[in-house]
């Protein structure tokens, strides 16, 4: 109910539950929807996640230009480890 009524630390933690598979049947695409709402929602941890997904290939076709976008959204409001993750797809040569 949170998700739904736009609160987008309840998306965030609806999309972990999926994610992982805690309360709930897993289910990665359905986390990277949530995350991805969370996201657009200025949730940068949202955008971290689904980053992460992005590498992985996890609920979403793997896509590391996609990644690093959102490491980067993360890392402009102070996720480090969005920032790390950004240098490390930049120095791997992902544009």
């Amino acid at each position: 109910k949170a998700c739904d009524g736009n609160y987008m630390g309840g998306c965030y933690n609806l999309g972990n539950m999926y994610a992982n598979g805690e309360g709930v049947r897993q289910d990665k695409q359905k986390a990277a929807k949530l995350y991805s709402k969370a996201c657009d929602g200025n949730y940068m941890g949202g955008c971290y996640n689904l980053g992460n997904m992005y590498v992985n290939g996890e609920g979403v076709r793997q896509d590391m230009q996609k990644a690093k976008s959102l490491f980067g959204t993360g890392c402009d409001d102070g996720i480090q480890n969005g920032c790390t993750n950004y240098r490390i797809l930049n120095e791997g040569g992902v544009r």
